[in-house]
């Protein structure tokens, strides 16, 4: 006859294999309480980042706001800059999803090499790019050379040329954003298509391009928002000569020494589109959180 010894611990159901058992939490609102040390760092961290934001709008002319807008050098450097990025916009779509597609689908030799030359226009100082690109397409450069002798055509410091620069430094956020969209698109989808006996060309337009929409959506408004604010390789590459290459960046530069109202304005304005820029995106990249 079997003793009981008061254990019960054997009637307890064993833990099964694969199932994650959860610790119990006191329920909060928001989750962990923070150390006051942790806090005071993230404040800190915090004010970094707001008060330069705060500075520029207390700075700035609410009164005469649209006046400083108004001025004929504003509204052309407005218009100039919109006409510019929206072209590198188009540019950096017709070659950079087939580099992205490259990327993504195509094994090469070199394609790490490849890709690491693609984002480097988003790490060096676009200084540095404007340097290359005198060195690669002025008068004198690699290819400008050829380009000037046998055609005629002189890129640096002209409107083209900063169309040029503001692609040169914006193209990988789009190439980026959607090779990795394509490598995480389910495949069966195109895979199907052919069977059905379409083309590559119709299937990619049919059935890749809408499914990875959303991601090339948010790299064309990434894509243009960095070639609307580009400015050292535009300013060395390009120069700021007004009407011609002088976009909003080049112009807010250069009125802070002789009207801070205007520089201001256009700062305002810059600061505006970024941040409808990260609100159309909010659900992309951030998932709609609060």
């Amino acid at each position: 006859m079997p003793i009981d010894d008061g254990d019960d611990t054997d009637l307890l159901p064993l833990p099964q294999a694969g199932v994650r058992h959860r610790t119990a939490r006191r329920p909060g609102r928001d989750g962990e309480h923070p150390s006051p040390v942790a806090v005071a760092v993230a404040g800190l961290a915090a004010t970094l980042f707001l008060l330069p934001f705060a500075g520029l709008l207390w700075r700035a002319p609410w009164t005469g706001l649209w006046d400083e807008l108004d001025q004929p050098e504003i509204r052309t450097a407005l218009r100039l800059s919109i006409t510019c990025s929206l072209a590198a916009t188009a540019v950096s779509l017709v070659l950079g999803i087939p580099l992205a597609w490259l990327l993504a689908r195509v094994p090469f030799r070199g394609r790490a090499l490849l890709r690491a030359a693609i984002t480097l226009p988003i790490v060096f100082p676009p200084v540095v790019g404007g340097i290359a690109l005198l060195f690669a397409f002025g008068r004198r450069g690699l290819v400008g050379r050829y380009l000037f002798e046998w055609f005629g055509l002189r890129l640096p410091f002209t409107t083209t040329g900063a169309v040029i620069a503001e692609t040169f430094v914006a193209m990988p956020f789009l190439v980026i954003t959607v090779e990795a969209a394509l490598r995480t698109m389910d495949r069966r989808l195109e895979d199907a298509a052919r069977t059905l006996r379409a083309s590559r060309w119709a299937t990619f337009r049919h059935v890749t391009l809408p499914a990875i929409r959303p991601s090339l959506i948010a790299g064309s408004v990434l894509c243009w928002a960095r070639a609307l604010g580009e400015f050292g390789a535009t300013i060395t590459f390009a120069g700021s000569f007004p009407g011609k290459t002088q976009t909003i960046p080049l112009a807010a530069y250069l009125a802070l020494e002789r009207d801070t109202d205007a520089a201001v304005a256009l700062s305002l304005v810059l600061l505006a589109i970024s941040v409808a820029v990260l609100a159309l995106l909010r659900d992309r990249w951030f998932g709609g959180t609060a």
